[in-house]
């Protein structure tokens, strides 16, 4: 379905929009000075991969977390599935550099969770703005809804989770249930978790989110909203001007496609962004060469950098170790000073 999906967008859906031909043309228009602007945008993007995990996890440092988010974020584009298999390179690497396994569990679970409501809650900001501006978008409005609800669903099981002890056990026990049945069906199992774990989990959550929920909250935010930085360079780059498409409705398309890729039906989202961003952008006013050169030029500066930068990551990461550090006190929920 997945190659379906991305040669139905690329073959046949997006030249009944603009020829590639006409594509071409606006990019070889590209000037100098907006070359530098979209290098200057990619980096930024590049380097707000990090803080979130460093937030996440006390003791990594800049280069090391960089690493992972590269290494881990070139596997969701190349495989089907790809948050799974960007979470499990993600938890291989920090292992092997000797961080344990509750923290990595821990990073991996809070910067997941903050990444996710990100992308639910962009739509209902985006048609809220969207409203007060006197545009309009009935996808864009179907999203949100659906967004909205899910973010607060998310929210609201993720507090309940960190409630009580009494209710992170019980969640625990129920979850261990469910997945040792499921493995007994494939001759595997038991898992060496249970309730108590989910409440050693809760402790160290807390404690965590107490000292740098909001570190973590704008470390994520700054990482997402540089990806739509890329976009817009894009759009103005190549002469989709704010009379054609504005701020906010190129911040409602996107807010779109971000929802639209997170479904794992494509590897990164491969040919669904770039259909739903261009439908949604053409819907808006822009012209259509202009829009789909921007839209694939978008996303050809947000993955073919990760794809380098993950290779040269997948080939140096073993070089890198985590530093010795204090050890950390018994009542602080194991997360001490690095």
């Amino acid at each position: 379905m997945a190659v379906l999906v991305i040669v139905g967008t690329f073959v046949f859906v997006l030249p009944q929009f603009a020829n590639y031909g006409a594509v071409w043309d606006q990019v070889k228009m590209l000037s100098w000075a907006w070359i530098g602007i979209l290098l200057a945008s990619v980096l930024l993007n590049v380097v707000t991969f990090a803080p979130p995990w460093m937030a996440a996890l006390p003791g990594l440092r800049f280069l090391q977390a960089e690493t992972v988010t590269q290494a881990s974020t070139a596997g969701t584009y190349l495989a089907p599935g790809g948050p799974v298999v960007g979470v499990g390179v993600s938890a291989a690497m920090l292992l092997a550099w000797g961080f344990h396994a509750d923290e990595v569990a821990l990073a991996v679970t809070l910067t997941g969770i903050w990444n996710q409501l990100a992308i639910l809650g962009f739509p209902a900001i985006a048609l809220a703005l969207l409203t007060l501006t006197g545009g309009s978008g009935a996808a864009l409005q179907t999203v949100a809804i659906i967004g909205l609800a899910v973010f607060v669903t998310v929210a609201a099981a993720f507090a309940a989770a960190l409630s009580s002890s009494k209710m992170a056990r019980r969640v625990g026990d129920l979850a261990a249930h469910v997945v040792n049945r499921a493995l007994r069906v494939v001759r595997r199992g038991p898992v060496g978790w249970t309730g108590e774990s989910f409440v050693h989990f809760r402790n160290r959550a807390i404690v965590l989110l107490h000292r740098r929920w909001h570190v973590l909250t704008l470390a994520t935010l700054a990482g997402q909203l540089s990806v739509f930085l890329v976009l817009l360079a894009c759009l103005r780059a190549l002469d989709v001007g704010p009379d054609q498409v504005t701020v906010v409705e190129a911040f409602a398309g996107w807010s779109l496609a971000r929802v639209l890729g997170s479904i794992p039906i494509t590897p990164g989202g491969l040919g669904v962004v770039e259909l739903g961003l261009t439908s949604v952008l053409v819907g808006f006013g822009g012209n259509n060469a202009g829009v789909v050169a921007a839209v694939l030029l978008y996303r050809f500066l947000t993955i073919v950098p990760t794809l380098a930068l993950g290779a040269a990551a997948g080939l140096t990461w073993r070089r890198q170790r985590r530093p010795v550090v204090a050890s950390a006190s018994p009542d602080d929920g194991g997360i001490g000073p690095r």
